[in-house]
């Protein structure tokens, strides 16, 4: 993934709220028809890379985990927290170690946007509760499979 480290350190540091994600701005310039919304490419999903899927992988069976104490609201703040220090450490693998081309890439930072806020509030790190972190997380999850390819992706409840 073409993302440099600052990108990393400002979606990890921001604490971006529920709705649409917004960049900070930093040394990683774009084209100026970079997305401010999730797009297909042409009507389709964009390619992915084995990184960008064992990561997702990762990430999705962790919430998948956790789902039922989410929904109840008895996951404890230790495990919110450890929840999103675990999605952290998928993202940070995800930025070093993706190589998508630009266009998938571009969109891909909406993803990563989002998955950093939620694991930031999912840490106290936030404004917004733990359970909107993971809320938020989940909808990022859901969003990777609606835009990008991954076989046998299955979206969450």
């Amino acid at each position: 993934m073409t993302i440099q480290r600052s990108l990393l350190a400002t979606a990890l540091i921001a604490a971006f709220g529920v709705g649409a994600p917004t960049f900070a701005a930093d040394s990683h310039q774009h084209a100026a028809g970079e997305p401010t919304k999730l797009v297909l490419d042409h009507g389709k999903k964009w390619p992915t890379d084995e990184p960008l899927r064992k990561n997702m992988s990762e990430i999705r069976a962790a919430l998948a985990a956790k789902a039922v104490a989410i929904h109840k609201g008895t996951l404890t703040p230790d495990d919110y927290k450890a929840l999103g220090t675990l999605v952290q450490a998928h993202v940070a693998s995800i930025v070093t170690e993706c190589k998508l081309e630009p266009a998938a890439d571009e969109n891909l930072h909406l993803i990563v946007a989002e998955l950093s806020a939620g694991a930031d509030a999912m840490q106290g790190k936030a404004k917004v509760a733990p359970a909107a972190g993971a809320v938020q997380t989940v909808g990022a999850v859901n969003q990777y499979g609606r835009y990008f390819k991954h076989p046998g992706w299955k979206p969450m409840d």
